[in-house]
């Protein structure tokens, strides 16, 4: 049996996340599921994303969408909608966070970084708003990073663009607050999902994390997604504008 908490309040709700298909995005469209909730997940890994919804039995739906283009962003979302509908929660967790050395970046590479890692968390959150406010409220939930607090080496533009989601979150949570509308900023550590493994993995991982972290143990995909779930349930109901940090005592 599970030990993990239940929310009697994600029941039906609708629930919007981008970058499902795989790592956190995954255990995100997982755990709602198992909350009762209806989930739409958008990404651009059809392969992964359809073996998702069919290991799920079809309880979540998915749409190709890659959130640098943001009128097929803000369609996707209204699709999920329906005519005169809403969406209860968002969760914007779509990013790359590519390596890259600073005197390689130029304008091109940057303005794609910005157009992966930010500037979809806006167009979504304005797209949700009005529905959300007709419904009487919901939750708005943005993946930052820790690197920010790290001073992270060799990915200036993700840092940049993961620093700039706290101050939206900061921003979007005054503009939106009068209908109820809340809005987080979700920092995960260093989580060991498959790419991290494949990418960045290496003898020393273990170790670092054994030494930096307070609590000696892997970070897991599932350890945000619970964190995401008290957030978008009502039990956070008057948490709004704040940063949580799931990272082990990293930072």
């Amino acid at each position: 049996m599970s030990r993990d908490a239940n929310y009697p309040s994600l029941t039906d709700k609708k629930v919007f996340i981008t970058g499902g298909a795989t790592g956190i995005g995954a255990s995100l469209v997982t755990h709602f599921v198992a909350q009762g909730a209806r989930v739409r997940f958008i990404d651009i890994d059809d392969t992964a994303a359809h073996e998702l919804v069919g290991s799920l039995s079809g309880r979540a739906t998915y749409a190709h969408c890659d959130v640098r283009d943001i009128a097929a962003l803000q369609e996707a979302i209204a699709s999920f909608e329906g005519p005169a509908g809403h969406i209860d929660v968002l969760v914007n967790n779509a990013a790359r966070d590519d390596r890259h050395a600073a005197d390689e970046v130029d304008v091109a590479y940057w303005e794609d970084r910005m157009q992966i890692n930010l500037r979809p968390h806006f167009f979504a959150a304005q797209a949700v708003r009005r529905g959300m406010a007709r419904a009487g409220g919901g939750s708005i939930i943005n993946f930052g990073s820790i690197v920010v607090q790290m001073a992270a080496a060799n990915m200036a533009a993700y840092v940049a663009a993961k620093a700039g989601i706290y101050g939206l979150t900061r921003a979007l949570a005054r503009d939106f607050g009068k209908d109820l509308i809340r809005v987080n900023c979700l920092i995960p550590g260093w989580v060991i999902t498959e790419r991290q493994r494949t990418l960045y993995w290496n003898e020393n991982s273990a170790r670092n994390i054994a030494e930096k972290q307070c609590i000696p143990e892997p970070l897991e995909p599932a350890d945000l997604a619970r964190m995401a779930l008290f957030l978008a349930a009502d039990d956070s109901r008057h948490c709004t504008a704040q940063k949580f940090i799931v990272d082990g005592g990293w930072e």
